[in-house]
């Protein structure tokens, strides 16, 4: 009787974390400690790799990887989709995020049957109105969701064409082969909005002509009303609706002359680049790599390692550089648990997506098996059991 009991159990319970791309390594990655990591998969053109180290109590970050239709259409269009959504204030907007924009991109395009910036900022515009639901909804019970936001880094490559868009100051970063001298060149591909840049500032001045104090200095750092070092987000809702901008919410957050117009915006700065047969990868990473790395430093890393692992070898990267300005050993810095460790280094997610030329060139062509994996997955202890989802209809 046992033993059938045991039988049924495992055949309606799963173990999280066993799902495959197809290729017999697990999607939902490994975890050592604060590190997660995806070793190495497969996208429709080539490989990839992503990691993701922890800093804070709760991890803000979130990332996403998606490849295959990028529509609700058998038609099509097919491509990768990368996301990094790097969270301030609480993990609820980065979470959100992650659970929304893709499903939203994909029904814009099912709409128009294609790819393009207007299908993203869409994606965009309609995961910001969905958030702002949400804090509408918990404000009288949760009123600090308002100040929850996050930055949003996204890339589309699809038809041989890679959109970039972005919110915040996450970076995609491109290694692309010098033909003449061999060498791989660092491209930034994003704009980044973070008032430590002196044109964000002026930008923000122009905006907001009649308001001399709309970024200050503030412990040596410029910040939006001396509260935000970011422009741009999903998210804030407390620097763009003024009716979130009031008691209950905490007096930190609030401006206490108000406002009229929203102070931060949700609008993605987005680029398009025709992919060349010489642009060899991709490297998507929140600012807590970049803190750490230049550009240059982090496309050397790439092209001088194997594919393996690269994500995860860009972290240590950066952890030895953090270990480094504060003087202490990189193996002292990995035993200092989560919280604390936010005051040495903030949560940093790397996705690197390798480029074969010779899938991007028929992209029109490629198709494979959908691929979906999230960063940062925490699988559950090994002796706890989690329901199987209810039978879905084929």
């Amino acid at each position: 009787m046992l033993s059938r009991l045991m039988d049924f159990l495992t055949a309606c319970w799963r173990r999280r974390g066993s799902s495959s791309d197809g290729k017999g390594s697990e999607v939902s990655g490994r975890k050592e400690g604060l590190l997660w990591y995806k070793d190495t998969g497969q996208h429709l053109f080539g490989e990839y790799s992503m990691a993701v180290v922890q800093a804070n109590n709760l991890l803000e970050d979130q990332s996403q990887i998606e490849s295959g239709p990028l529509s609700l259409l058998d038609t099509g269009p097919y491509g990768t989709f990368v996301g990094v959504y790097d969270g301030h204030g609480g993990p609820e907007t980065s979470r959100y995020v992650c659970d929304h924009l893709f499903q939203h991109l994909k029904r814009f395009a099912s709409e128009q049957k294609s790819m393009s910036m207007e299908v993203i900022r869409k994606a965009y515009q309609a995961t910001e109105e969905g958030f702002l639901s949400v804090v509408t909804k918990q404000w009288p019970m949760n009123p600090q969701i308002a100040a929850v936001g996050s930055c949003c880094l996204v890339g589309v490559i699809c038809g041989g064409i890679l959109y970039i868009a972005n919110l915040g100051d996450s970076r995609a970063v491109l290694g692309r082969v010098v033909r003449a001298t061999g060498e791989v060149l660092a491209i930034q591909l994003s704009s980044e909005h973070n008032v430590a840049i002196e044109s964000v500032r002026q930008e923000m001045h122009s905006l907001h002509p009649d308001d001399s104090k709309i970024v200050v200095l503030k412990h040596n750092v410029w910040r939006v009303k001396g509260l935000i070092q970011i422009s741009r987000s999903i998210g804030d809702v407390y620097l763009k609706k003024a009716e979130f901008n009031k008691e209950p919410l905490y007096a930190k957050f609030r401006v206490r002359e108000g406002f009229k117009r929203p102070i931060l915006s949700s609008d993605p700065s987005i680029s398009v680049h025709e992919l060349q047969q010489h642009d060899q990868f991709l490297i998507f990473a929140s600012d807590g790599l970049w803190e750490h790395l230049s550009n240059q430093d982090a496309v050397d890393i790439v092209q001088n390692n194997p594919h393996n692992g690269i994500a995860r070898r860009l972290i240590k990267a950066a952890l030895q550089e953090a270990a480094k300005k504060r003087e202490m050993r990189y193996s002292d810095l990995k035993k200092i648990d989560r919280g604390v460790r936010r005051h040495f280094h903030d949560d940093i997610t790397v996705v690197v997506v390798f480029l074969d030329s010779n899938l991007v060139s028929r992209a029109s062509s490629v198709r494979g098996p959908p691929l979906s994996v999230r960063g940062g997955g925490v699988p559950l202890p090994s002796r706890t059991l989690a329901p199987c989802a209810a039978p879905m209809e084929t």
